[in-house]
């Protein structure tokens, strides 16, 4: 990953961590992620919690897996993987601050045994080939600047038959109309994205390097409650944002972050991007 961008993705988790934390997350699951909306779910944090089942289903993830989770965040679903399954989970993040949550949290459920994060590239690890049964990627693998190059890895990190589970934003077309090519950025700019994969593209780069069994599916209406209120959140609180960026209490990223919130519902609504689960195989 190229150091500018990389250094750039640590800032955007550094300055906005307070905004997840007040906004966005619970103690209890630490879900740097949307949620999934089903029969049964109603509430906020249940919806984040959800969306680690459905994806962990889909995986058919169970007891004795070893799994990746690339992209760990502050470890919310790798502790929730250890809670339910008894799986052992290695988490791994470019930002040491969440490295540093996860680990403290999970002493606290003393889930130590089961769960170990540390600071690596998903792209470019240090473990042994055929590592794990599972390589999870919730809302991360849009980070990578060449998204073969996760696939690639992710290839190379599985053991025969192990299964890849993730969940991302997909972009509808490449290319775009130059009007909503910008609407798209204003969104990704704001959140250290650099770009966004159709349909197609994941196919070909999940193809290309050995892949097997390729999905990807549109779950867009289980994830638009949760996607709706982050944009509601962050509109209604645009004005205080503006002024407290004016008196200095909020910086270029905290506003960036909150127009990225507010710009990525309306290119939702104008049917630029959609929300997929992406699952794959390796033969």
């Amino acid at each position: 990953m190229n150091s500018e961008y990389r250094a750039s993705i640590v800032s955007y988790y550094d300055k906005t961590r307070l905004d997840y934390r007040w906004l966005w997350l619970n103690r209890k699951n630490r879900s740097v992620h949307f949620g999934f909306y089903d029969e049964g779910v109603s509430k906020h944090s249940q919806a984040l919690e959800n969306l680690n089942r459905v994806m962990a289903q889909k995986a058919n993830i169970k007891r004795g897996d070893q799994i990746l989770d690339a992209g760990c965040g502050q470890g919310g679903s790798a502790l929730w993987l250890s809670e339910q399954y008894g799986v052992n989970v290695d988490g791994i993040t470019l930002v040491p601050h969440q490295v540093k949550i996860a680990r403290k949290t999970s002493e606290k459920r003393k889930l130590s045994n089961l769960t170990s994060f540390s600071v690596q590239d998903y792209c470019n690890t240090n473990y042994a080939d055929e590592s794990f049964d599972v390589i999870w990627a919730c809302e991360s693998m849009c980070h990578a600047e060449h998204k073969r190059s996760f696939y690639k890895e992710a290839y190379r990190l599985l053991k025969k038959g192990g299964q890849l589970i993730a969940a991302d934003y997909i972009r509808s077309a490449r290319p775009l109309e130059n009007s909503e090519e910008a609407l798209l950025h204003d969104w990704l700019d704001g959140w250290s994205i650099k770009d966004l994969d159709t349909k197609n593209e994941h196919f070909e780069h999940m193809q290309a390097v050995g892949f097997v069994d390729q999905r990807v599916e549109d779950v867009t209406a289980n994830t638009r409650p949760s996607l709706q209120h982050l944009h509601s959140m962050s509109s209604k609180l645009w004005k205080f944002g503006k002024v407290l960026k004016g008196i200095g209490l909020r910086n270029d990223v905290n506003h960036g972050n909150q127009i990225g919130s507010i710009k990525q519902y309306e290119a939702l609504e104008q049917k630029l991007w959609y929300y997929g689960i992406i699952s794959a195989q390796k033969k």
